[in-house]
């Protein structure tokens, strides 16, 4: 018989958790016949299906199964008969459906079904639930009648309720007039509702006061001034002054509410209120730090430890409010009133407080603005945290703080790159390999992806020897694969702003060898993945020069996997081309697709490779000339040009400025004449493009920096005119804004002025000097040997040029192009 009972409540669970899939199907079978034995079993059923019941209820509702009147017909009378189920968790269940279904019932069936039979409900003579129930019912409807309605039968109920006996009706009736004051509007809040709070904040049960002090705080709107200081400001101030001696309960909810509360009453205090409220706060941020005990956990009472518990979310709630009092005070004032508190809430000995106080550091930096440089002492303390969940608070908004930090202090741009804030990169190392040594895996991920900010707080220095080899390291070590991605972009980002093309060659070599050409075939795949970060975030030329061969190399792989990824980015690597200069590199691919067709032998990877191959057939190539539905990507193609082109002139200006200053006077001034006369165009190239910061260039571009062609030597006056008709040419290519259809065409002009302006220095300076021409990612010649390394080095970097102009076999395919590509760092000639 026991069996038979577990049966069927089992059987009727599952009957009444599929009410909503059975009224969705057939809802007029489902009201004719499973509705009235689904009101018998709830009768005498357990809680388990009454919850269930409930929940079903009130998706039928949401889902809108069936009309508002054949619903409020069919199962609000069930759901009311339940409303005072013995069992408090069914009973709010049923409660919590019933407050949904007012929501949208209409007025009369709410006046008629639920508001008549209420005011019964609502009596003394009815259990101490009952009352409860109607409280809640009662801040519900209040919203869905009009003000005559409400003064004339809501109020009289809630005034009834709020004199309850019992501490519990008059606590819930007091939570609910809050929503009562909104429905009822302004002048009857302060007629009824005001003196019903200013009563209840009185009353003999501290749950009471608690519920009205809480109530009259999120009621401050509401009020005018008058009311607020001469009525709420008494009382709170009498609260506050009571609160020490009271439950530590009261306290939790005071802190929490004392922002929302300074910010409401600013403008009315006195200087010597707004001092009290002040202390009273300070004294709240140390509440139980001052009784230091060298007791163990297990040998300190249990009514000692849950006091403790209370204190810790008092001064979790202070660090909550911790912007909100510093607006209170005015930021012009946190050094004198609030700095002390905000160092020991960032000190704080527990977790929490910690936690929320790296929340809200971001905030507290808006606020203080230029005088964000009085907490870079707690923002290297929080990042150098024992605790991880601090550490992920803070990296939330670790990108702005820093901005902040670099720009907001007291000293200008130019100087204040990090000279006020001299531990933030062991701070920041420290922090990832404190996270990197976890299991935390995804505050790594969220930390690696954060360090994409620094190329705009540090120079490009600090981070190629601090930063840059790391994530290279995570790349090749880390077993987790998002956070190999995450180290994989970042590292990108700081290739893309790197100034020291040795540098960048050298990132690129080692990319290029170590993962694309790597032994482990998990090494390979993330290669593909650097490589559409590659794609992304620089620019297509960029990425045909350097990656495009080595990555079409990977049709060749061992691995499955390997040649099954490339098969995925191989849509994206076509979009990199432009035809017709990338003519041959769109000959390489479609080769490479070809050998997969008639050579692959995995299935998997053959279904993937005729997919692919008809997804390229659809694509649209991208011509060098501007085309409408190409536009915007063209743009913006050619504005990552533009700054690829501007990084490789920065650092040339930084070179010749070395250079410069080396030499006598004379020839100093000498030049000078010479470079004023064309260099206004890299200064509005300069502004339109956010380099990252570095400690030797200022952001803003002297005006004296030229545009210029290296030859054997930057000194020498004998070739200065064929020089500076070259410059003229470049000048004129930047004022005309047009980096028309190909960027070729600014080699042909030159050309095609004079052979001076082509000019080719010697080979001894070749291999001492670095080309900009060749190396600004306009132009690219399948003859030519990149000259951004010494030519007597094989290279995986493609070039761009007409049709006519390389020969195929010398074009950069498999054969022709060795196994594995070598990007020596070039060592210059003095």
């Amino acid at each position: 018989m026991i069996y038979h009972c577990a049966g069927q409540d089992i059987q009727g669970t599952s009957v009444i958790a599929n009410l909503p899939f059975l009224m969705r199907q057939n809802p007029a079978e489902t009201l004719r016949r499973v509705l009235p034995k689904v009101r018998e079993v709830l009768h005498v059923a357990g809680v388990e299906i009454q919850l269930t019941a409930a929940v079903s209820f009130l998706t039928i509702l949401q889902e809108e199964s069936v009309s508002i009147h054949t619903y409020a017909h069919s199962f609000l009378q069930v759901i009311l008969l339940h409303l005072e189920h013995r069992d408090t968790g069914v009973s709010n269940a049923w409660l919590e459906t019933l407050l949904s279904v007012i929501e949208v019932l209409p007025k009369e069936t709410l006046r008629h079904e639920i508001l008549n039979p209420l005011v019964s409900k609502a009596q003394l003579s009815q259990t101490v639930q009952s009352r409860l129930v109607s409280c809640k019912i009662l801040g519900k409807l209040t919203n869905k009648f009009d003000a005559h309605t409400i003064k004339r039968e809501i109020l009289p109920l809630v005034k009834s309720l709020c004199q309850d006996v019992e501490y519990e009706v008059r606590s819930c009736m007091c939570r609910q007039l809050e929503n009562i004051a909104q429905g009822v509007g302004t002048e009857l809040t302060k007629s009824v509702v005001l003196p019903e709070l200013i009563e209840l904040s009185r009353d003999e049960g501290s749950s009471v006061r608690l519920a009205a002090f809480e109530t009259l705080v999120n009621l401050l709107d509401i009020f005018d001034t008058d009311d607020r200081s001469q009525t709420i400001l008494p009382l709170v101030k009498s609260f506050c002054e009571k609160s020490f001696k009271a439950d530590e309960s009261i306290l939790i909810s005071l802190s929490f509410h004392l922002g929302k509360l300074c910010h409401g009453l600013y403008g009315i205090f006195t200087p010597d209120q707004h001092l009290r409220f002040l202390e009273f706060y300070k004294k709240l941020c140390t509440l139980g730090l001052q009784e230091e005990n060298g007791h163990n956990e297990n040998q300190i009472p249990p009514q000692i430890l849950e006091q403790e518990k209370k204190y810790i979310s008092v001064r979790k709630n202070c660090a909550y409010n911790f912007p909100a009092m510093t607006v209170f005070v005015d930021p012009k004032n946190f050094h004198m009133e609030l700095y002390s508190t905000f160092f020991c809430l960032c000190h704080d000995p527990e977790v929490p407080v910690r936690y929320t106080i790296a929340i809200c550091f971001y905030e507290v930096s808006k606020l203080l603005n230029s005088g964000v440089y009085l907490i870079h002492k707690e923002l290297i303390t929080l990042l150098q945290d024992e605790s991880l969940e601090v550490l992920d608070a803070l990296i939330d908004h670790l990108p702005e703080i820093l901005e902040l930090m670099s720009t907001g202090g007291e000293s200008s741009v130019q100087e204040n790159k990090l000279s006020s804030l001299p531990d933030l990169i062991p701070a920041l190392t420290a922090a990832e390999q404190r996270a990197a040594a976890s299991l935390k895996w995804r505050t790594h991920e969220k930390l690696l992806q954060k360090y994409a900010c620094l190329p705009q707080i540090i120079s490009s220095d600090q981070i190629y020897y601090r930063f840059l080899q790391r994530m290279f390291a995570i790349m090749m070590t880390n077993n987790v694969l998002p956070v190999q991605k995450a180290a994989s972009r970042t590292l990108c980002v700081f290739l893309r702003y790197n100034r020291k093309q040795e540098q960048r060659h050298e990132v690129i070599q080692k990319l290029i060898e170590q993962l694309g050409q790597g032994k482990s075939y998990w090494n390979r795949l993330r290669f593909l993945d650097t490589c559409e970060f590659i794609i992304e975030i620089f620019s297509k030329s960029f990425f045909c020069k350097y990656f495009f061969l080595p990555a079409i190399e990977l049709t060749h792989d061992p691995v499955a996997n390997v040649r099954m990824k490339l098969c995925y980015l191989l849509p994206k690597v076509k979009s990199t081309l432009k035809i017709p200069a990338d003519k041959l590199l769109l000959q390489q691919l479609e080769m490479c697709v070809r050998k997969l067709l008639c050579q692959e032998k995995d299935k998997d990877v053959l279904a993937i490779v005729k997919r692919t191959v008809l997804e390229l057939d659809r694509m649209e190539m991208s011509m060098d000339a501007f085309q409408k539905k190409f536009y915007e990507k063209d743009l913006l193609d050619q504005e990552k040009e533009r700054e690829e082109l501007l990084l490789l002139e920065m650092e040339q200006l930084e070179k010749e400025k070395q250079q410069n200053d080396g030499k006598p006077m004379s020839d100093k001034t000498f030049e000078k004449k010479q470079i004023n006369k064309n260099s206004e165009d890299i200064i509005a190239l300069k502004t339109e493009f956010v380099l990252g910061r570095d400690t030797k260039t200022p952001t803003t571009l002297p005006k004296s920096i030229p545009i210029s062609v290296p030859g054997p030597s930057s000194g020498t006056p004998s070739t200065s005119k064929e020089i500076k008709k070259s410059k003229l040419i470049r000048s004129q290519s930047f004022n005309n804004q047009a980096f028309h259809a190909k960027y070729g065409n600014l080699d042909k002009c030159a050309s095609s002025k004079s052979s001076a302006a082509t000019y080719t220095p010697p080979v001894s300076a070749k291999t001492s000097m670095i080309s900009l021409t060749d190396d600004s990612f306009r132009t690219r010649n399948a003859n030519n040997a990149p000259t951004s390394f010494s030519p007597n080095i094989p290279l995986p970097s493609t070039s761009r040029g007409t049709g006519n102009s390389a020969d195929p076999k010398s074009s950069g395919s498999k054969d022709a192009q060795p196994r594995k590509a070598t990007l020596k760092s070039r060592k210059s000639n003095p």
